[in-house]
């Protein structure tokens, strides 16, 4: 049965009573956080209503530490494939809007192995597939026969290894589809929890019910469907509402399932074709952004945090200082747009890309700041999703199975793809990171592989 888990004026009533938070009780509940421990509800209020720039300070600080005892410097890498742009909805921030008029398209099975190729051959082992709704032009079925023509395209240096499919809301027995072509993570945004906004940029279409909306992860669990992700279009409404909201979102999953989400997307409304962005009275501030990804990260610990390249080079570098643990590369947000930039043809983007770096300029640059670029797919592979990958989380030992995953999946990538400068600074990273692996066959395993990339030779592992 459906219900609505969002007590609207539960929030309202927490947004307004932290307006007159203790600065010593902040204080109180950011040494929680500092040490581990859960905020309520009201605390989590209270770091969204401050003003105070000292805590500002302390918040950021806190949230970097929380990312870092966690997730390490690890970061993810994923990119975004779009096989279709028909949509039969009328959301108001988008410009697949079924009322706009343009030259809309789904791939073909040859030009989404086009597209694959390309994205493989930059190195991606992880992709988002992304769709309209539809279910004339893209059917359930049509999405299935995407996840298997990505999964049996097979490449000199690997292929695919993960997708995970954000498509429209769906019934029960579609999710048990989805579950056993082999998905990932299903993705779904709720883009705002305050159902009176909701409703006025949803006006038509299947999307504008919020409800339906609203359940439809409880309807992707009971298919078993056990990795989700949730997340927000940051500038539909007040943001700290919309935070409130992901959080109940994410306790009552916990509650019904035992996981909550996987990942939480943290996507910032931004210009597109057809609509006018002065439309809409709640954009958010780098500096509010900035705060609002920073307070996700302290209340919700063990969740992955994803950035999309809606945000510039600048705040994306920002973020991942924040709690970000995965980021996408070298993107594209149109349907065959990967092709498309390389026949440097006009584009139809949902939305602009605000940081067109490629993939491997920002890989190179995560490296030089510290982090370490991630390919891993191995605990999906693995069976390590939902209440098993959360448990390793919360208990501190997810880190000593990811590190080393991350380690050999960076190997991979620079004996594939990349030149012998690119090779020695991996090979230096992964060295300083050795003494951190905990097995030490694994270890073996990894000082191994430093030589290999140094000698140029190729490679005889697989991850």
């Amino acid at each position: 049965m459906e219900n609505n888990f969002i007590n609207q004026k539960y929030i309202e009533d927490l947004l307004e009573n932290a307006k007159f938070a203790d600065d010593s009780d902040i204080n109180l509940s950011l040494d929680k956080a500092e040490e581990g421990k859960i905020l309520s509800h009201s605390e989590i209020a209270a770091l969204l209503a401050t003003k105070n720039p000292e805590h500002a300070g302390r918040i950021f600080d806190i949230a970097g530490k929380i990312k870092k005892r966690i997730y390490g410097n690890r970061i993810v890498i994923f990119a975004p494939l779009y096989v279709s742009d028909f949509c039969v909805n009328r959301c108001a921030y988008c410009s697949f809007k079924c009322i706009r008029n343009f030259e809309r398209k789904r791939l073909t099975m040859d030009e989404l192995r086009e597209e694959v190729k390309i994205l493989e051959s930059m190195g991606h082992k992880r992709l988002a597939l992304e769709a309209g709704e539809s279910d004339e032009q893209c059917s359930i079925d049509y999405i299935m026969e995407c996840v298997k023509t990505i999964y049996d395209m097979k490449f000199k240096n690997g292929e695919i290894r993960r997708v995970n499919v954000n498509i429209a809301a769906t019934t029960t027995e579609n999710y048990r589809k989805l579950k056993s072509a082999g998905i990932g993570t299903y993705i779904l945004f709720q883009e705002t929890y305050n159902e009176q906004v909701y409703n006025s940029v949803h006006p038509a279409g299947p999307k504008k019910d919020f409800i339906w909306h609203l359940n439809a992860f409880d309807r992707a669990q009971d298919a078993g469907i056990d990795d989700v992700g949730g997340g927000v279009l940051f500038g539909l409404s007040n943001p700290d509402f919309d935070v409130m909201g992901l959080l109940l979102h994410n306790e009552h999953l916990e509650k019904k399932y035992k996981t909550g989400f996987h990942t939480i997307s943290v996507p910032r409304l931004c210009p597109a074709d057809g609509m006018d962005i002065s439309d809409f009275p709640n954009l958010v501030d780098d500096a509010a952004f900035a705060k609002i990804t920073a307070v996700i990260r302290i209340a919700v610990p063990f969740t992955g945090m994803i950035l999309s390249t809606r945000e510039n080079h600048d705040m994306r570098k920002k973020l991942l200082q924040l709690g970000i643990s995965q980021i996408s590369a070298g993107s594209s947000t149109e349907v065959g747009g990967y092709a498309k930039k390389q026949r440097n043809e006009k584009t139809n983007p949902q939305f602009l890309v605000n940081d067109e770096r490629s993939a491997v300029s920002i890989i190179t640059e995560l490296m030089d700041d510290g982090f370490i670029p991630s390919f891993c797919t191995a605990c999906y592979r693995g069976g390590r999703t939902g209440d098993r990958f959360m448990s390793l989380a919360k208990s501190g030992e997810i880190g000593n199975v990811c590190l080393p995953n991350a380690l050999m999946t960076l190997c991979e990538y620079s004996m594939d793809y990349e030149n012998n400068a690119f090779r020695e600074k991996s090979a230096a990273i992964i060295e300083n990171e050795i003494p951190h692996i905990a097995n030490d066959a694994i270890r073996q395993k990894t000082t191994e592989s430093i030589k290999k990339i140094r000698s140029g030779a190729g490679r005889d592992f697989y991850i």
